[in-house]
């Protein structure tokens, strides 16, 4: 079981890509991995031949460094490990205790930061187990309890969103793919059952509700965002501001561009907060413990963490050094980090880390303003909303009448630890100053 983010300790296994006696390539995909941050496909970097399977599809929780496979140089007769096993591969070591995952599963970062900022040590008065309980047969089926990649089948990324999209049940969807893989062609073609509607009414006594299993992003994502708001002392500062110049500057660009690029309000957004945290880089700072000292650092690069959704839950790639940056790579950058965030290709070194992170529901015409929860380590996030027209007293000579001003909530949250109030209102201050006049950004 390979190590595929700094923090993992242990995988489930999905879809084998390749079967005992394939002859495998750099660069091929053996099998799918969910890990702690998400569904990554395995590549294999050297020649060989896959001889055996020792962990099928739907094994859960195998610790990393435990056999999951025999490979072979290539010529080698695989006849004689069809009776291979694990003991042979020199048997398999017990997952690490559940405790000891999720912690280090709340880390943003790489272990040899230092940083002991986001996992709590908490007190543990309960002895420790000297070995990992034996897996139990279920008492109502008679059978092995059923993973979470039992329950919900195989399925690309892109099929996974598009079935978000339209509201396809991925569970009933067959799959064409390899080993019963559901792709988005499937999901394309799928027609709902005729008889389905009429059999609801005769199940009188089925439950009322469906138990979803949490997987190990959802899991990740809901223990680093209590730990955010349980050991982060949250405040939140709150501006109108007007955006009416920078829309009039996008389109300008935008129109002038012949298609080689079309920007976003978001993409100036990002660029403005970048010019916010060089002009108070308190903000851009984080709280941290190294051996037992406790430190606040200060970056001298804003990388823009930029929160993105997923199928699979919420992502936040990373634009690094965005103070150096022109609005037109920003948006580049944005648009490849966002598809492959969706593809589920990210790579942990683009999502892990940042300085400062945006997020922006302003496409939802419903969301006036919200507020977020930081991402830890870092020390503040934008919160972004819908952009509405609002009519203000008219700037004309003439007359005492109205125009109409294109105006955006924004909300900034800040951890008190490391961010002062009037540090705050100043950052904000700074930023309703270059949004409202965008050509200070080439300053």
């Amino acid at each position: 079981m390979p190590a595929l983010s700094p923090t993992m300790t242990a995988g489930n296994i999905g879809t084998w890509q390749k079967a005992a006696g394939d002859t495998i390539a750099p660069g091929d995909v053996l099998v799918e991995i969910e890990t702690d941050k998400a569904q990554m496909d395995f590549e294999f970097q050297e020649e060989g031949v896959l001889a055996k399977i020792l962990k099928e599809s739907g094994e859960k929780d195998v610790a990393v460094g435990n056999p999951i496979a025999v490979m072979v140089e290539e010529g080698t007769d695989v006849a004689p490990f069809e009776s291979f096993t694990l003991d042979d591969a020199g048997g398999e070591k017990a997952p690490p205790p559940k405790e000891s995952k999720e912690e280090a599963a709340e880390s943003s970062e790489p272990a040899d930061t230092g940083s002991k900022t986001s996992p709590s040590t908490l007190p543990k008065d309960a002895p420790k187990q000297e070995s990992a309980p034996e897996p139990q047969e279920s008492e109502s089926a008679g059978g092995r309890l059923q993973t979470s990649l039992d329950r919900e089948p195989s399925a690309s990324p892109s099929a996974k969103a598009l079935a978000l999209e339209r509201g396809v049940p991925i569970k009933q969807v067959k799959g064409t793919g390899p080993g019963g893989r559901i792709t988005k062609q499937d999901i394309e073609k799928y027609k709902p059952a005729a008889s389905a509607a009429p059999s609801a009414p005769a199940a009188g006594a089925a439950p009322t509700y469906e138990d979803i299993p949490a997987s190990s992003m959802r899991k990740t994502i809901a223990n680093r965002l209590q730990q955010s708001m349980n050991q982060n002392p949250h405040y939140f500062v709150a501006a109108t501001i007007s955006v009416s110049k920078l829309l009039k500057l996008r389109q300008a660009l935008n129109t002038s561009a012949d298609g080689a690029y079309k920007l976003s309000l978001n993409d100036f957004l990002i660029k403005a907060c970048a010019v916010a945290c060089k002009k108070v880089p308190a903000v851009n700072s984080s709280w941290r413990e190294i051996d037992g000292q406790v430190i606040i650092r200060q970056h001298n690069t804003v990388d823009v963490s930029v929160a993105v959704a997923t199928p699979i839950g919420l992502m936040t790639p990373i634009v690094k050094g965005v103070e150096s940056l022109g609005v037109s790579s920003i948006s580049g950058q944005v648009k490849d980090l966002g598809k492959r965030a969706r593809d589920g290709k990210l790579k942990p070194e683009e999502y892990q880390g940042g300085t400062f992170t945006i997020s922006n529901m302003g496409m939802n015409a419903a969301i006036d303003r919200f507020t977020a929860v930081i991402n830890p380590p870092q020390a503040g996030i934008l919160a972004v909303g819908t952009t509405k027209k609002v009519a203000i007293p008219s700037t004309a000579e003439e007359g005492n009448g109205v125009e109409w001003d294109d105006q955006v909530v924004v909300t900034a949250s800040f951890d008190h630890k490391v961010v002062d109030g009037a540090v705050g209102g100043e950052w904000i201050k700074e930023f309703k100053k270059v949004v409202e006049n965008p050509l200070e950004m080439l300053l």
